[in-house]
């Protein structure tokens, strides 16, 4: 969930039954997400996507940062109006998904702190939408394909967009090839991979001290699990060593540029990293998992860089597994590739053939994505 300032506001959670027959225990799922989603920390918005399993959710009272999203057939049903007003009088943030076909019960709006409104379905150019009462809800925009869609919807007054128009940015700032601050920390990985002396490679790096912050708060965040902390460079790899180093590098390239509508495509790159590490976590090594979280970063590159995967592989140095996973769709990490992809999509069927893929089990997958955002919350 992003806003016009192009920050990331909340995640977005969707779930969904394994099988149609299963309905989740909503106990379990609000312990898992409290785990990542403290009430005390960030923000997550549940989309769950099982009418028996939301049924059984909403007699829970989730804190304020859980939000639940409640589809409008829903919150039309006036058998479901004690159970909503029993949420928002505990404190619970809940939003109406969809546009209602008919009028809300009236003790239920009050309930209801957003809408989110698909650009399909949006009607705020003038043709006002069945209850004009909505229109006092707040909304935020689904569906949203272009950057001119999304300026729309801004302009419209929305608080902020689901999802992120990766392709379009890509076309309206790619194309004036790489830039020149990503050039920059390009040069400084190879320096590393020729392993040249410390002294050497932290000039380099102090020529740009806004570079040189941000890796080592990357270094010294949480997400890491280092046990002493990190004062410079020259530290840095006495700790780490070059390959370890690396990994942190390749974190700082993905989140260099300043373009402010790349923020949440860099945002989603490390989000990959971390994800693909975290698939790896029970089969494979400590070297192998940073090659897969360098594969997850990288993933997004050509769209951060505005060039041909291709040709940013043949000028980054990365193992031979992560290039032929990026370039050649082949090679031991385009399966978990592959996972991640489909994660983000959402796309039931997808997971559970790429699941199958990389011989996870769906609660293996479900932690892993949970660690993940963890992991990502902590390099905020």
């Amino acid at each position: 969930m992003v806003d016009r300032h192009r920050a990331i506001t909340a995640s977005r959670l969707t779930v969904f039954p394994s099988r149609p027959d299963i309905t989740p225990n909503a106990a379990d799922l609000l312990a898992a997400v409290a785990e990542v989603w403290p009430a005390d920390g960030g923000r997550v918005s549940l989309n769950v996507a099982s009418e028996t399993a939301l049924h059984e959710l909403v007699q829970f009272q989730p804190a304020p940062n859980v939000m639940v999203e409640i589809p409008a057939f829903m919150a039309c049903d006036a058998g479901n109006s004690a159970a909503l007003q029993a949420m928002h009088a505990a404190g619970s943030t809940l939003l109406i998904k969809g546009r209602p076909l008919s009028p809300l019960p009236r003790e239920v709006l009050p309930c209801f702190a957003y809408s989110i409104i698909d650009l399909a379905d949006e009607r705020r150019d003038g043709t006002p939408p069945p209850g004009s009462a909505q229109r006092t809800i707040p909304h935020i925009q689904s569906g949203v394909r272009t950057l001119a869609d999304l300026e729309l919807s801004f302009q419209r007054g929305a608080l902020a967009v689901l999802g992120w128009p990766i392709d379009d940015v890509v076309a309206n700032n790619g194309k004036s090839g790489s830039r020149p601050e990503l050039q920059f920390i390009v040069e400084l990985i190879n320096r590393v991979d020729r392993e040249e002396p410390a002294d050497r490679l932290e000039q380099v790096l102090k020529t740009d001290p806004t570079l040189a912050f941000r890796l080592m708060r990357y270094i010294n965040s949480p997400a890491f699990g280092l046990s002493v902390e990190i004062s410079s460079f020259r530290h840095a790899i006495m700790v780490l060593g070059y390959n370890r180093l690396k990994r942190w590098l390749a974190l700082l390239l993905a989140s260099a540029s300043k373009d402010p509508n790349v923020k949440p495509v860099m945002y989603a790159a490390v989000r990959r990293g971390l994800l693909m590490e975290e698939l790896g976590r029970a089969t494979a090594d400590a070297d192998q998992r940073g090659e897969m979280f360098i594969c997850g970063v990288f993933s997004l590159l050509d769209r951060l860089m505005g060039q041909p995967m291709a040709d940013l592989m043949r000028s980054i140095p990365v193992p031979d597994a992560v290039r032929a996973a990026l370039v050649d769709a082949s090679g031991p990490y385009h399966s978990q590739l592959e996972l991640v992809r489909a994660v983000e999509a959402e796309s039931v069927f997808d997971i559970r053939a790429a699941a199958e893929a990389t011989m996870l089990g769906l609660p293996e997958v479900n932690r892993a994505v949970l660690r993940a955002l963890a992991g990502a919350k902590q390099l905020d």
